[in-house]
């Protein structure tokens, strides 16, 4: 309880926390927590006084101060313990969770914390900058990523302002480039010195925002062109220091530095040349215009893609690095099929000028917590450290693949002290972790003392992908987090659209902390595989059985076999990571259900060779799939694999003979 027992006050007298009046004492002043059902206006106090931090009384949960004079207090003891009683109960309210009724998220948070909807459906959602106003500016995104889907109508770009104070936004309004113009949207987004700067193709651009107006009225001026695009990593997220520098990550283009990418056994180009334009932090003065990109501006290298950015209260810069794909799939004989979901972990750096963060000829073993030599540049699974020992390694690790994509240092006063200083990080969930479960799909919470980290992370929120945390079947994404003035964090995803916020509601000495996160160490745990469908849909007919074509030259065994592989339950195949689990497709991947073929004609010795050699050069797609998928399998399991295929792909035709 927040508040002393009323006799104290009956009696003049008492000094505790919240609450203070003698009878020496011009004014009793009054500290808690705004609760549902606290009704401030028949309270009965004559000239009340009533400061508030968020200078609303609208919405619960939030810190107050009110200020009466003892004569007031003493005068009307009734009304006052009245008062203690209705506001206390309101903090036992909030702190017991009844304060989340208009809790829609379907979140899974800490004690205290409550969430909202607070947009949805505005587009593929990235990275987010909150206005000190508090109105959130969000850049989205279109492209190959995304399957090539129609965009939103209207800018890429999106203003969400919550006008009538219900924790959701009824002001929508869109800005920016669009698709008529020649736009695909961007990643990153910040504010500085009143302007919004976003990223759009291969430009961050700067819109002046007149005082009092919710989006630019000019068009925008450009900050930085020629930035590069295409291959495995074309966005381009920043942040923006007090100074007016702007750290810009120009991710790889590749996943290892291969003149081949992502085929087996196929070592790094020596010299990595790509490291010129790529793989690294750029810094430019968001001060000045017309800036042209050039390796001249790089500030770091060796970082594969660091997509989330925090300035802390020094200055100092962290930036959060996605690590490596596919050891196992392209180095069998290096790496156990289980390290394909283990290794390497994801990194959380501190950025230094002229610092190497190892890609690509290192990577971090999150099992031996150091840097080891990439199996591209002659490691051995683990064992060399070589050239890494010179290398900078991570603040902070997290469980491989997890995906950081955006991250927000938490400088509000809202939520509990520890989490003051501190770090949210998005992590937009896992790929290359099948056949065992994927991971990620959260938002965590990594406590920092100056340039270390000061305990493990937890998580912080999760429930974001729904029932299944896979690509293709994840509901929702976490990809930006940002802080409000008011204390709130935004998150969004950028599968639907939609945009979260999280509050706290709890009592003001709360100390409500999240899950533990794995740790990087940890197994791999089981193969799964995902639940069947019933081959004739669920339509209204599906109770009719239905036969699994086979095509000519196979069996329904070797059908049944494909399916098994294809799933991950033989040969270490992790072909569901990209195609689906149910062959529909995923952002990496192509449906291998519609019927419609890529790289072949649809016959099964067509399906053969595309599997046996592989697609070093997507057409549609960024990633390459390496031959035989990536693993060691035989030649009766690759065609079996390509029965399986063909046969989840003419499912749909059979279904009318």
């Amino acid at each position: 309880m927040l508040f002393a027992p009323a006799q104290e006050l009956m009696q003049g007298e008492g000094d505790f926390v919240g609450m203070r009046c003698a009878p020496s004492h011009d004014a009793l002043e009054l500290e808690g927590i705004v609760g549902d059902g606290a009704d401030f206006d028949q309270l009965g106090f004559d000239n009340l006084r009533v400061s508030h931090s968020n200078s609303s009384m609208t919405h619960p949960g939030t810190p107050c101060r009110l200020q009466l004079t003892c004569a007031m207090v003493m005068g009307s003891m009734r009304l006052l313990k009245f008062f203690i009683v209705a506001l206390a109960t309101s903090s036992v309210r909030a702190q017991s969770g009844t304060a989340c009724s208009n809790d829609d998220s379907e979140l899974k948070l800490p004690a205290g914390f409550c969430a909202t909807v607070f947009a949805d459906g505005i587009g593929h959602a990235r990275h987010m900058a909150v206005w000190p106003s508090g109105v959130v500016y969000v850049n989205t995104w279109s492209g190959d990523y995304f399957g090539s889907d129609k965009p939103h109508a209207g800018g890429f770009l999106v203003a969400l302002q919550d006008k009538s104070g219900t924790g959701k936004a009824d002001v929508i309004e869109r800005f920016g480039e669009t698709v008529q113009s020649g736009g695909a949207g961007g990643t990153g987004i910040g504010i500085y010195k009143g302007s919004i700067y976003a990223e759009i193709n291969d430009r961050i651009v700067r819109y002046r925002l007149p005082a009092g107006a919710l989006v630019p009225r000019d068009p925008p001026e450009t900050v930085v062109s020629g930035l590069p695009l295409g291959g495995d990593h074309p966005m381009h997220p920043f942040i923006i220091g007090a100074d007016g520098s702007m750290y810009v990550d120009v991710g790889t283009a590749t996943n290892s530095c291969q003149p081949k990418n992502r085929q087996p056994n196929i070592p790094g180009a020596s010299p990595c040349t790509e490291l010129e334009t790529r793989g690294g932090i750029w810094r430019y003065d968001a001060n000045k215009t017309n800036q042209t990109f050039s390796p001249a501006g790089r500030f770091a290298t060796g970082i594969r893609n660091g997509e989330g950015f925090a300035i802390d209260s020094g200055g100092r810069v962290f930036v959060t690095q996605h690590g490596r794909d596919q050891l196992h799939a392209n180095w069998p004989d290096l790496y156990k099929p289980f390290e394909e979901a283990t290794l390497p972990a994801e990194e959380l750096v501190l950025l230094k000028s002229g610092g190497d963060y190892g890609w690509p000829e290192c990577y971090y073993d999150g099992v031996q917590k150091k840097l080891v030599l990439a199996p591209e540049y002659g490691g051995d699974g683990g064992k060399q450290v070589g050239i890494c020992a010179s290398k900078t390694g991570p603040v902070a690790a997290f469980p491989a693949h997890w995906g950081p994509n955006g991250m927000a240092r938490y400088d509000q006063k809202q939520f509990p002290a520890r989490y003051r200083d501190g770090v949210f990080i998005a992590f937009h969930g896992s790929w290359d972790r099948a056949p065992y479960a994927q991971s990620g799909y959260n938002v965590v919470f990594q406590p920092l003392a100056g340039t270390r980290a000061s305990g493990n992370c937890e998580v912080f929120a999760d429930g974001f992908a729904g029932a299944v945390k896979t690509p293709e079947g994840a509901a929702h994404r976490p990809s930006g987090v940002a802080a409000g003035p008011d204390g709130a964090l935004y998150v969004s995803d950028d599968i639907r659209g939609r945009i979260y916020r999280i509050v706290y509601r709890g009592g003001a000495t709360g100390d409500a902390r999240g899950t533990p996160c794995p740790s990087a160490s940890a197994p791999a745990g089981d193969i799964v595989e995902a639940k069947a469908n019933p081959p004739e849909g669920t339509n209204a007919d599906a109770g009719a059985a239905a036969s699994v074509p086979v095509p000519d030259g196979a069996t329904r065994e070797m059908v049944a076999l494909g399916d098994r592989i294809y799933h991950g339950k033989v040969g270490g195949a992790a072909c569901a990571g990209c195609h689906g689990a149910n062959g529909t497709g995923s952002p990496l991947g192509p449906s291998l259900a519609s019927g419609k073929w890529l790289w072949s004609d649809g016959s099964l010795a067509g399906i053969l060779k595309a599997i046996t050699d592989g697609v070093p050069q997507p057409k549609q797609y960024r990633s390459p799939m390496p031959p035989m998928g990536g693993t060691q399998l035989s030649t009766q399991e690759a065609s079996a694999v390509a029965a399986y295929v063909w046969s989840i792909g003419h499912r749909t035709s059979s279904k009318g003979n």
